[in-house]
């Protein structure tokens, strides 16, 4: 049987995000502690627990057909593998970092320092943007120790919280990008292989589609029915009923956009809406 070899990194919170959303796809990977390699039980997939740094080379090699894989790596090793899907998780930024008691005023300030980095590339590439020249040091592994031994005027890394900057006496300079987990395949997929990504990746929509959207009932009198439907679109049209009690109707409907949720519901509590439930969708199938 043709299995589709999905490569995701080996530990840490995109292990652990990657393996999340492949179990909400209905996919259930059978893996023990220090396991390599593992695979579905009940899905043509085969999975490898490999280095992020290393899996943009296995792609072009065809070790592995698919990764997901943090999208500051594909940008560092990985130019020439497109992304497929944006998955929404584990989202950093790539940025510049000085010690604390550096005076930073601009990027000029960072002309002629020594940066030390384990993505020369992309820093490489932003300075030539900004028509700056720096002497880069490549480090793999914790870059933030640099400035304290002497090595680095600065650093660039990716940055979550900030709480990893602040521990070592660093402050974030410029954001460079930002960056989030990605689905990307090597160039040469079977058309079985293809098949079978194309059914992960229709499932991987469904799940983002479902965590992006609410389901929304209401209660409404029948003449103020036309202007909370202004507000709410829904997958086609929203579903109104008639109640019991005469001149009320429920309304129901899906509401896309986490960053726009609040606002419709006070919207709706405006134009009269009753008795607002709000449902969690688990997948949302088109």
């Amino acid at each position: 049987m043709t299995k589709l070899k999905i490569a995701i990194q080996k530990s840490g919170r995109l292990n652990q995000e990657s393996l999340g959303l492949l179990k909400a796809c209905g996919i259930s990977i059978d893996n023990g502690k220090d396991q390599l390699k593992a695979s579905a039980r009940n899905f043509p997939v085969e999975v490898l627990y490999l280095r992020n740094g290393d899996i943009p080379q296995y792609l072009r090699d065809g070790v592995v057909d698919v990764a997901i894989i943090g999208e500051n790596t594909l940008v560092e090793k990985g130019e020439d593998l497109s992304i497929i899907e944006r998955l929404g998780f584990s989202k950093c930024r790539v940025s510049l970092a000085v010690p604390k008691e550096f005076n930073y005023t601009g990027i000029q300030d960072l002309d002629g320092k020594r940066i030390a980095t384990s993505y020369p590339n992309t820093v490489n590439k932003y300075l030539k943007e900004q028509g700056i020249s720096a002497d880069i040091h490549i480090i793999n592994g914790s870059v933030e120790i640099a400035p304290n031994i002497g090595l680095a005027d600065a650093i660039c890394d990716i940055v979550s919280s900030g709480s990893t900057l602040f521990k070592n006496g660093l402050k974030e300079a410029v954001q460079m990008s930002v960056s989030e987990a990605v689905l990307t395949a090597g160039p040469n997929l079977t058309s079985e292989k293809q098949e079978i990504l194309d059914t992960i990746q229709f499932r991987i929509q469904s799940v983002l589609r479902g965590q992006n959207s609410k389901y929304i009932l209401l209660n409404a009198p029948n003449d103020k029915i036309d202007s909370i439907l202004e507000l709410l679109p829904g997958m086609r049209s929203p579903t109104v009923l008639p109640l019991a009690e005469k001149g009320w109707s429920s309304i129901h409907t899906v509401v896309q956009g986490k960053s726009k949720f609040w606002d419709i519901i006070d919207e709706l509590k405006k134009r009269g809406a009753e008795g607002i439930l709000v449902v969690p969708i688990e997948k949302m199938v088109l």
